[in-house]
Protein backbone atom coordinates (compact mmCIF):
# COMPACT_ATOMS: atom_id res chain seq x y z
CA UNK A 1 0.00 0.00 0.00
CA UNK A 2 1.47 2.90 -0.88
CA UNK A 3 2.11 6.17 1.27
CA UNK A 4 0.79 9.25 0.38
CA UNK A 5 0.89 13.07 2.13
CA UNK A 6 -2.01 14.36 4.17
CA UNK A 7 -1.32 17.61 5.32
CA UNK A 8 0.41 21.18 4.19
CA UNK A 9 3.50 20.38 6.25
CA UNK A 10 4.57 17.35 4.11
CA UNK A 11 3.83 15.07 6.64
CA UNK A 12 3.58 11.23 5.30
CA UNK A 13 1.04 8.78 6.33
CA UNK A 14 0.21 5.74 5.44
CA UNK A 15 -3.54 4.63 5.04
CA UNK A 16 -4.79 2.66 7.67
CA UNK A 17 -8.89 2.87 6.56
CA UNK A 18 -10.21 1.62 3.73
CA UNK A 19 -13.95 3.18 3.21
CA UNK A 20 -16.78 2.40 0.81
CA UNK A 21 -19.38 4.42 -0.35
CA UNK A 22 -22.79 3.90 0.99
CA UNK A 23 -24.11 2.80 -2.73
CA UNK A 24 -20.95 -0.02 -2.67
CA UNK A 25 -22.53 -1.72 0.11
CA UNK A 26 -23.55 -5.22 -1.37
CA UNK A 27 -26.65 -5.88 -3.35
CA UNK A 28 -26.53 -9.49 -2.82
CA UNK A 29 -25.77 -12.34 -0.53
CA UNK A 30 -23.66 -14.93 -1.51
CA UNK A 31 -24.38 -18.61 -1.28
CA UNK A 32 -21.45 -20.69 -0.61
CA UNK A 33 -23.68 -23.92 -0.99
CA UNK A 34 -23.54 -23.69 -4.76
CA UNK A 35 -19.98 -23.73 -5.18
CA UNK A 36 -18.97 -26.83 -2.80
CA UNK A 37 -17.30 -29.29 -4.37
CA UNK A 38 -19.83 -31.71 -2.82
CA UNK A 39 -23.08 -30.52 -2.13
CA UNK A 40 -24.17 -30.43 1.19
CA UNK A 41 -26.22 -33.30 2.83
CA UNK A 42 -29.82 -32.45 3.59
CA UNK A 43 -31.33 -31.82 6.98
CA UNK A 44 -32.98 -35.23 8.05
CA UNK A 45 -36.15 -35.57 10.21
CA UNK A 46 -36.36 -38.24 13.55
CA UNK A 47 -37.41 -40.68 10.93
CA UNK A 48 -34.10 -40.21 8.71
CA UNK A 49 -35.62 -38.37 5.84
CA UNK A 50 -35.11 -34.93 4.22
CA UNK A 51 -37.22 -32.60 6.23
CA UNK A 52 -39.86 -30.63 4.14
CA UNK A 53 -40.15 -26.85 4.05
CA UNK A 54 -43.73 -27.75 5.66
CA UNK A 55 -42.05 -29.13 8.77
CA UNK A 56 -40.00 -26.01 9.34
CA UNK A 57 -42.77 -24.09 9.17
CA UNK A 58 -43.60 -24.28 13.12
CA UNK A 59 -39.96 -22.48 13.77
CA UNK A 60 -39.47 -20.32 11.19
CA UNK A 61 -41.57 -18.06 8.46
CA UNK A 62 -41.27 -19.72 5.26
CA UNK A 63 -39.46 -16.28 3.52
CA UNK A 64 -36.41 -17.52 5.35
CA UNK A 65 -36.99 -21.37 4.75
CA UNK A 66 -37.13 -20.63 1.41
CA UNK A 67 -33.44 -19.06 2.13
CA UNK A 68 -32.42 -22.03 4.18
CA UNK A 69 -33.07 -24.22 1.20
CA UNK A 70 -31.62 -21.77 -1.69
CA UNK A 71 -30.36 -23.29 -4.69
CA UNK A 72 -29.68 -19.73 -6.38
CA UNK A 73 -25.93 -18.55 -6.18
CA UNK A 74 -27.02 -14.99 -5.12
CA UNK A 75 -29.81 -14.01 -3.50
CA UNK A 76 -31.43 -10.31 -4.15
CA UNK A 77 -31.05 -8.12 -0.65
CA UNK A 78 -34.48 -6.33 -0.08
CA UNK A 79 -34.57 -1.89 -0.24
CA UNK A 80 -35.86 -2.76 3.41
CA UNK A 81 -32.88 -4.61 4.72
CA UNK A 82 -30.74 -2.44 2.72
CA UNK A 83 -32.12 0.43 4.40
CA UNK A 84 -31.39 -0.67 7.42
CA UNK A 85 -27.82 -1.93 7.06
CA UNK A 86 -26.94 1.40 6.07
CA UNK A 87 -27.39 2.58 9.66
CA UNK A 88 -23.44 1.61 9.93
CA UNK A 89 -22.42 -0.43 6.64
CA UNK A 90 -20.60 -0.65 5.08
CA UNK A 91 -18.38 -1.35 7.59
CA UNK A 92 -14.39 -0.19 7.43
CA UNK A 93 -11.52 -2.43 6.73
CA UNK A 94 -8.59 -1.57 8.18
CA UNK A 95 -4.42 -1.67 8.02
CA UNK A 96 -3.25 -2.83 10.94
CA UNK A 97 -0.11 -0.94 11.11
CA UNK A 98 1.07 -0.49 14.71
CA UNK A 99 0.27 -3.88 15.29
CA UNK A 100 2.81 -5.02 12.26
CA UNK A 101 5.07 -2.86 13.89
CA UNK A 102 4.78 -4.45 17.22
CA UNK A 103 4.96 -7.83 16.08
CA UNK A 104 7.91 -6.90 13.87
CA UNK A 105 6.36 -8.93 11.08
CA UNK A 106 6.51 -8.53 6.87
CA UNK A 107 2.91 -9.59 7.14
CA UNK A 108 0.83 -6.68 6.59
CA UNK A 109 -2.70 -7.20 8.56
CA UNK A 110 -5.92 -5.95 7.76
CA UNK A 111 -8.87 -6.38 9.75
CA UNK A 112 -12.82 -5.90 8.71
CA UNK A 113 -14.07 -3.62 11.78
CA UNK A 114 -17.52 -5.16 12.45
CA UNK A 115 -17.74 -3.56 16.01
CA UNK A 116 -18.98 -0.42 14.27
CA UNK A 117 -22.84 -1.96 14.25
CA UNK A 118 -25.07 -0.53 16.80
CA UNK A 119 -24.72 -3.57 18.67
CA UNK A 120 -21.26 -4.12 18.59
CA UNK A 121 -20.97 -6.87 16.25
CA UNK A 122 -21.39 -8.58 13.63
CA UNK A 123 -24.67 -9.93 14.46
CA UNK A 124 -27.09 -7.51 13.18
CA UNK A 125 -26.07 -8.43 9.49
CA UNK A 126 -28.12 -11.29 10.27
CA UNK A 127 -30.29 -10.59 12.80
CA UNK A 128 -32.08 -7.55 10.92
CA UNK A 129 -32.51 -9.89 7.71
CA UNK A 130 -34.42 -12.33 9.98
CA UNK A 131 -36.26 -9.47 11.83
CA UNK A 132 -37.56 -7.61 8.42
CA UNK A 133 -38.79 -11.09 6.94
CA UNK A 134 -40.58 -11.75 10.10
CA UNK A 135 -42.63 -8.92 10.08
CA UNK A 136 -43.27 -9.34 6.44
CA UNK A 137 -44.37 -12.84 7.15
CA UNK A 138 -46.86 -11.52 9.47
CA UNK A 139 -44.40 -12.62 13.14
CA UNK A 140 -45.72 -10.50 15.87
CA UNK A 141 -43.05 -12.10 18.37
CA UNK A 142 -39.56 -13.87 18.11
CA UNK A 143 -37.46 -16.09 20.50
CA UNK A 144 -33.94 -16.60 20.52
CA UNK A 145 -31.07 -17.58 22.57
CA UNK A 146 -27.61 -15.95 22.98
CA UNK A 147 -24.27 -16.99 24.67
CA UNK A 148 -22.20 -14.04 25.38
CA UNK A 149 -25.28 -11.95 24.80
CA UNK A 150 -24.15 -10.55 21.24
CA UNK A 151 -26.73 -12.09 19.06
CA UNK A 152 -29.46 -11.62 21.64
CA UNK A 153 -28.05 -7.55 21.67
CA UNK A 154 -28.04 -7.64 18.08
CA UNK A 155 -31.79 -9.38 17.37
CA UNK A 156 -33.24 -6.78 20.23
CA UNK A 157 -32.22 -4.15 18.04
CA UNK A 158 -33.67 -5.33 14.75
CA UNK A 159 -36.63 -6.42 16.47
CA UNK A 160 -37.09 -2.94 18.22
CA UNK A 161 -36.45 -1.35 14.20
CA UNK A 162 -39.20 -3.12 12.32
CA UNK A 163 -41.63 -3.32 15.69
CA UNK A 164 -41.24 -7.21 16.96
CA UNK A 165 -41.71 -8.07 20.03
CA UNK A 166 -38.84 -10.60 21.70
CA UNK A 167 -37.74 -12.80 24.42
CA UNK A 168 -33.99 -14.27 24.95
CA UNK A 169 -32.72 -16.99 26.80
CA UNK A 170 -28.96 -16.28 27.99
CA UNK A 171 -26.55 -19.25 28.84
CA UNK A 172 -26.18 -18.72 32.66
CA UNK A 173 -23.25 -18.59 33.00
CA UNK A 174 -23.10 -15.29 30.59
CA UNK A 175 -26.04 -14.05 32.33
CA UNK A 176 -24.18 -13.43 35.11
CA UNK A 177 -20.72 -12.39 33.98
CA UNK A 178 -22.03 -10.28 31.34
CA UNK A 179 -25.08 -8.03 33.23
CA UNK A 180 -24.75 -5.00 30.73
CA UNK A 181 -25.94 -7.41 28.02
CA UNK A 182 -29.10 -7.91 29.51
CA UNK A 183 -29.08 -3.94 29.73
CA UNK A 184 -28.46 -3.40 25.77
CA UNK A 185 -31.48 -6.05 25.64
CA UNK A 186 -33.75 -4.06 27.58
CA UNK A 187 -32.97 -1.04 26.38
CA UNK A 188 -34.12 -2.44 22.78
CA UNK A 189 -37.54 -3.48 24.28
CA UNK A 190 -36.38 -7.34 24.75
CA UNK A 191 -37.37 -9.67 27.87
CA UNK A 192 -33.66 -11.86 28.60
CA UNK A 193 -33.97 -14.40 30.94
CA UNK A 194 -31.49 -16.81 32.38
CA UNK A 195 -31.16 -20.36 30.62
CA UNK A 196 -32.03 -22.71 31.61
CA UNK A 197 -35.15 -21.20 33.31
CA UNK A 198 -38.12 -22.73 35.21
CA UNK A 199 -40.35 -21.16 31.79
CA UNK A 200 -40.48 -24.13 29.83
CA UNK A 201 -40.64 -27.51 30.08
CA UNK A 202 -36.98 -28.31 28.80
CA UNK A 203 -35.24 -25.35 31.31
CA UNK A 204 -36.99 -27.56 34.35
CA UNK A 205 -35.88 -30.71 33.27
CA UNK A 206 -32.15 -29.29 32.95
CA UNK A 207 -32.80 -27.77 36.46
CA UNK A 208 -34.20 -31.10 38.34
CA UNK A 209 -31.00 -32.87 36.81
CA UNK A 210 -28.46 -30.49 37.24
CA UNK A 211 -29.48 -27.07 39.14
CA UNK A 212 -25.74 -25.66 39.61
CA UNK A 213 -25.30 -26.45 35.60
CA UNK A 214 -23.85 -23.15 33.92
CA UNK A 215 -26.16 -23.52 31.02
CA UNK A 216 -25.21 -24.13 27.41
CA UNK A 217 -26.65 -23.00 23.84
CA UNK A 218 -27.84 -26.34 23.49
CA UNK A 219 -30.44 -25.69 26.56
CA UNK A 220 -30.57 -22.11 25.43
CA UNK A 221 -32.17 -23.08 21.71
CA UNK A 222 -34.25 -25.99 23.49
CA UNK A 223 -35.59 -23.23 25.73
CA UNK A 224 -36.26 -20.60 22.90
CA UNK A 225 -37.39 -23.12 20.11
CA UNK A 226 -40.33 -24.30 22.98
CA UNK A 227 -41.23 -20.82 23.63
CA UNK A 228 -41.77 -20.42 20.02
CA UNK A 229 -43.87 -23.53 18.92
CA UNK A 230 -45.85 -23.03 22.03
CA UNK A 231 -47.47 -19.98 20.79
CA UNK A 232 -50.71 -21.67 18.91
CA UNK A 233 -51.47 -18.81 17.14
CA UNK A 234 -48.27 -19.39 14.76
CA UNK A 235 -47.71 -15.30 15.31
CA UNK A 236 -44.29 -16.33 17.47
CA UNK A 237 -40.99 -17.22 15.26
CA UNK A 238 -37.93 -18.64 16.48
CA UNK A 239 -34.53 -16.68 15.27
CA UNK A 240 -30.99 -18.40 15.40
CA UNK A 241 -28.11 -16.79 15.35
CA UNK A 242 -25.34 -18.62 13.78
CA UNK A 243 -24.78 -22.36 12.59
CA UNK A 244 -27.87 -22.38 9.79
CA UNK A 245 -27.43 -21.93 6.15
CA UNK A 246 -29.00 -18.60 6.20
CA UNK A 247 -27.52 -16.98 8.59
CA UNK A 248 -24.14 -17.30 6.71
CA UNK A 249 -26.16 -16.33 3.92
CA UNK A 250 -27.22 -12.99 5.33
CA UNK A 251 -23.28 -12.75 6.71
CA UNK A 252 -21.64 -12.74 3.37
CA UNK A 253 -22.37 -9.50 3.05
CA UNK A 254 -18.71 -9.03 5.05
CA UNK A 255 -16.39 -10.77 2.82
CA UNK A 256 -18.13 -8.80 -0.50
CA UNK A 257 -17.32 -5.60 1.04
CA UNK A 258 -14.00 -6.76 2.01
CA UNK A 259 -13.17 -7.89 -1.36
CA UNK A 260 -13.43 -4.94 -2.51
CA UNK A 261 -11.63 -2.74 -0.25
CA UNK A 262 -8.36 -5.10 -0.48
CA UNK A 263 -8.47 -4.22 -3.80
CA UNK A 264 -9.07 -0.58 -3.26
CA UNK A 265 -5.97 -0.91 -1.11
CA UNK A 266 -4.20 -2.58 -3.72
CA UNK A 267 -4.07 -6.31 -2.99
CA UNK A 268 -4.74 -8.56 -5.52
CA UNK A 269 -6.08 -11.39 -2.59
CA UNK A 270 -5.21 -12.51 0.92
CA UNK A 271 -2.66 -15.22 1.66
CA UNK A 272 -4.75 -16.12 4.90
CA UNK A 273 -8.45 -15.41 5.87
CA UNK A 274 -8.83 -15.75 9.83
CA UNK A 275 -12.01 -16.01 11.92
CA UNK A 276 -13.16 -16.76 15.10
CA UNK A 277 -15.40 -19.96 15.37
CA UNK A 278 -18.12 -21.35 17.44
CA UNK A 279 -21.12 -21.99 15.35
CA UNK A 280 -19.50 -20.10 11.99
CA UNK A 281 -21.19 -16.93 11.26
CA UNK A 282 -18.96 -14.40 11.50
CA UNK A 283 -16.49 -16.22 10.06
CA UNK A 284 -18.17 -17.62 6.86
CA UNK A 285 -19.53 -14.07 6.58
CA UNK A 286 -16.03 -13.41 5.74
CA UNK A 287 -15.12 -16.28 4.42
CA UNK A 288 -17.16 -17.75 1.87
CA UNK A 289 -16.51 -15.51 -0.41
CA UNK A 290 -13.09 -15.95 -0.33
CA UNK A 291 -13.80 -19.39 -0.16
CA UNK A 292 -15.04 -19.17 -3.72
CA UNK A 293 -12.31 -18.05 -5.01
CA UNK A 294 -10.45 -21.16 -3.08
CA UNK A 295 -12.82 -23.54 -5.04
CA UNK A 296 -11.93 -21.83 -8.15
CA UNK A 297 -7.96 -22.29 -7.56
CA UNK A 298 -6.64 -18.99 -5.63
CA UNK A 299 -4.08 -20.22 -3.03
CA UNK A 300 -5.61 -18.71 0.06
CA UNK A 301 -5.08 -20.88 3.62
CA UNK A 302 -8.82 -20.15 5.13
CA UNK A 303 -8.42 -20.71 9.02
CA UNK A 304 -11.38 -20.76 11.74
CA UNK A 305 -10.57 -20.56 15.07
CA UNK A 306 -12.39 -21.84 17.91
CA UNK A 307 -10.93 -22.34 22.01
CA UNK A 308 -9.18 -25.41 22.76
CA UNK A 309 -12.01 -26.01 26.00
CA UNK A 310 -14.99 -26.25 22.85
CA UNK A 311 -12.85 -27.69 20.01
CA UNK A 312 -16.34 -28.88 17.86
CA UNK A 313 -14.07 -28.48 14.75
CA UNK A 314 -10.74 -29.84 15.52
CA UNK A 315 -11.62 -32.28 17.79
CA UNK A 316 -15.29 -33.47 17.18
CA UNK A 317 -16.78 -35.77 15.37
CA UNK A 318 -18.04 -34.91 11.68
CA UNK A 319 -21.39 -36.99 11.80
CA UNK A 320 -25.25 -35.78 12.06
CA UNK A 321 -26.85 -34.70 15.26
CA UNK A 322 -29.12 -31.95 16.77
CA UNK A 323 -29.06 -28.28 17.09
CA UNK A 324 -30.05 -28.48 21.01
CA UNK A 325 -30.11 -30.50 23.94
CA UNK A 326 -33.80 -31.66 23.82
CA UNK A 327 -34.27 -33.00 20.05
CA UNK A 328 -36.30 -30.35 19.15
CA UNK A 329 -34.36 -29.44 15.97
CA UNK A 330 -33.38 -31.50 13.18
CA UNK A 331 -30.54 -33.57 12.14
CA UNK A 332 -27.98 -31.69 10.80
CA UNK A 333 -24.87 -33.08 9.49
CA UNK A 334 -21.67 -31.14 11.24
CA UNK A 335 -18.62 -31.57 13.21
CA UNK A 336 -20.29 -31.73 17.04
CA UNK A 337 -19.30 -32.81 20.29
CA UNK A 338 -22.94 -34.04 21.08
CA UNK A 339 -25.43 -32.36 22.06
CA UNK A 340 -24.87 -33.37 25.43
CA UNK A 341 -21.93 -31.11 25.77
CA UNK A 342 -22.03 -28.20 28.64
CA UNK A 343 -18.77 -26.36 28.19
CA UNK A 344 -16.80 -24.83 30.84
CA UNK A 345 -17.41 -21.17 31.53
CA UNK A 346 -14.54 -19.58 29.05
CA UNK A 347 -14.76 -15.77 29.07
CA UNK A 348 -15.49 -16.50 24.94
CA UNK A 349 -19.15 -17.10 25.55
CA UNK A 350 -20.33 -16.39 21.97
CA UNK A 351 -17.67 -19.86 21.28
CA UNK A 352 -19.30 -22.89 23.62
CA UNK A 353 -21.02 -24.58 21.01
CA UNK A 354 -21.44 -27.96 20.77
CA UNK A 355 -21.33 -28.31 17.18
CA UNK A 356 -20.44 -25.91 13.90
CA UNK A 357 -22.29 -24.90 10.66
CA UNK A 358 -22.90 -27.42 7.95
CA UNK A 359 -21.74 -25.46 5.09
CA UNK A 360 -18.47 -24.72 7.61
CA UNK A 361 -17.96 -28.16 8.32
CA UNK A 362 -18.55 -29.47 4.54
CA UNK A 363 -15.98 -26.96 3.89
CA UNK A 364 -13.10 -28.34 6.40
CA UNK A 365 -14.36 -31.91 5.46
CA UNK A 366 -13.57 -31.33 1.82
CA UNK A 367 -9.69 -29.77 2.74
CA UNK A 368 -11.08 -25.67 1.83
CA UNK A 369 -10.55 -24.60 5.45
CA UNK A 370 -8.05 -25.54 7.77
CA UNK A 371 -9.19 -25.25 11.19
CA UNK A 372 -6.94 -24.54 14.57
CA UNK A 373 -7.52 -24.10 18.55
CA UNK A 374 -5.93 -21.92 20.95
CA UNK A 375 -5.98 -21.41 24.48
CA UNK A 376 -7.61 -18.27 25.81
CA UNK A 377 -4.53 -17.13 27.68
CA UNK A 378 -2.68 -17.03 24.67
CA UNK A 379 -5.96 -15.21 23.42
CA UNK A 380 -6.25 -12.64 26.19
CA UNK A 381 -2.39 -12.00 25.62
CA UNK A 382 -3.15 -11.18 21.90
CA UNK A 383 -5.76 -9.07 22.55
CA UNK A 384 -3.91 -6.87 25.22
CA UNK A 385 -1.37 -6.45 22.60
CA UNK A 386 -3.85 -5.50 19.99
CA UNK A 387 -5.77 -2.75 22.04
CA UNK A 388 -2.38 -1.83 22.88
CA UNK A 389 -1.10 -0.91 19.35
CA UNK A 390 -4.25 -0.41 17.73
CA UNK A 391 -6.50 1.01 20.33
CA UNK A 392 -9.32 -1.54 20.21
CA UNK A 393 -10.69 -4.19 22.63
CA UNK A 394 -11.96 -6.88 21.26
CA UNK A 395 -14.68 -9.16 22.52
CA UNK A 396 -13.08 -12.58 23.52
CA UNK A 397 -14.44 -14.26 20.63
CA UNK A 398 -12.31 -11.89 18.48
CA UNK A 399 -9.28 -12.66 20.58
CA UNK A 400 -9.01 -16.05 19.09
CA UNK A 401 -8.28 -14.64 15.49
CA UNK A 402 -5.64 -12.62 16.56
CA UNK A 403 -4.08 -15.02 18.66
CA UNK A 404 -4.08 -16.80 15.12
CA UNK A 405 -3.08 -13.74 13.16
CA UNK A 406 0.03 -13.18 15.59
CA UNK A 407 1.03 -16.63 14.81
CA UNK A 408 0.36 -15.97 11.06
CA UNK A 409 2.94 -12.90 11.31
CA UNK A 410 5.38 -14.27 13.06
CA UNK A 411 6.01 -17.34 10.94
CA UNK A 412 5.80 -14.65 7.97
CA UNK A 413 8.59 -12.81 10.03
CA UNK A 414 10.43 -16.16 10.06
CA UNK A 415 9.66 -17.32 6.31
CA UNK A 416 10.62 -13.42 5.30
CA UNK A 417 7.82 -13.79 3.58
CA UNK A 418 5.36 -10.51 2.84
CA UNK A 419 2.14 -12.15 3.72
CA UNK A 420 -1.41 -10.37 3.23
CA UNK A 421 -3.41 -11.44 6.60
CA UNK A 422 -7.48 -10.97 6.77
CA UNK A 423 -9.43 -11.55 9.77
CA UNK A 424 -12.63 -10.49 10.69
CA UNK A 425 -12.70 -8.47 13.52
CA UNK A 426 -16.13 -9.94 15.00
CA UNK A 427 -16.72 -7.59 17.98
CA UNK A 428 -15.65 -4.86 20.53
CA UNK A 429 -15.07 -6.18 24.47
CA UNK A 430 -16.46 -2.88 26.17
CA UNK A 431 -19.10 -5.38 27.40
CA UNK A 432 -16.79 -8.24 28.46
CA UNK A 433 -14.39 -6.18 30.56
CA UNK A 434 -14.94 -8.82 33.34
CA UNK A 435 -12.66 -11.28 31.01
CA UNK A 436 -9.70 -8.91 31.15
CA UNK A 437 -10.35 -8.12 34.64
CA UNK A 438 -10.05 -11.44 35.73
CA UNK A 439 -6.67 -12.31 33.01
CA UNK A 440 -5.21 -9.04 34.40
CA UNK A 441 -5.95 -10.49 37.77
CA UNK A 442 -4.72 -13.79 37.27
CA UNK A 443 -7.72 -15.63 37.54
CA UNK A 444 -7.94 -17.28 34.67
CA UNK A 445 -6.15 -20.67 33.53
CA UNK A 446 -6.40 -22.53 30.27
CA UNK A 447 -8.51 -25.75 29.74
CA UNK A 448 -8.12 -28.69 27.64
CA UNK A 449 -11.05 -30.93 27.12
CA UNK A 450 -10.66 -34.47 28.37
CA UNK A 451 -11.07 -36.84 25.48
CA UNK A 452 -12.72 -38.79 27.93
CA UNK A 453 -15.90 -36.17 28.02
CA UNK A 454 -15.73 -36.00 24.40
CA UNK A 455 -15.97 -39.79 23.94
CA UNK A 456 -19.02 -39.86 26.61
CA UNK A 457 -20.72 -37.04 24.72
CA UNK A 458 -19.96 -39.04 21.55
CA UNK A 459 -22.36 -41.54 22.71
CA UNK A 460 -25.63 -39.76 22.81
CA UNK A 461 -25.48 -39.63 19.15
CA UNK A 462 -24.51 -43.49 18.33
CA UNK A 463 -27.58 -44.36 15.95
CA UNK A 464 -27.69 -41.13 14.82
CA UNK A 465 -27.07 -41.19 10.53
CA UNK A 466 -23.72 -40.86 9.43
CA UNK A 467 -21.85 -38.46 7.33
CA UNK A 468 -21.16 -41.32 4.46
Amino acid sequence: MESKPENSYGVIFMTQRIVLAPEEMPKQWYNFAVDLPKPPKPYLGPDGKPITPEMMAPIFPMNLIEQEMCTDRWVDIPDGIREILAKWRPSPLHRAVSFEKALGTPAKIYYKNESVSPAGSHKPNSAVAQAWYNKQAGTKAMTTETGAGQWGSALAFACAQVGLELKVYMVRVSFDQKPYRKVMMQTWGADCISSPSDTTEAGRRVLAEMPDTPGSLGIAISEAVEAAVSDKTGKTKYGLGSVLNHVMLHQTIIGQEAKLQLKKAGEKQPDVVIGCAGGGSNFAGLAFPFAADKVAGAKIDIVPVEPTSCPSITRGKYTYDIGDKSGMTPLILMHTLGHDFVPSPIHAGGLRYHGMSPLVSAAVAQGIMAPKSIHQLECFEAAVLFARTEGIIVAPETSHAVAAVIQEAKQAKEEGKEKVILFNLSGHGLMDLKGYQSYFAGELSDYELPQAQIDKNLEAIKGFPSAE
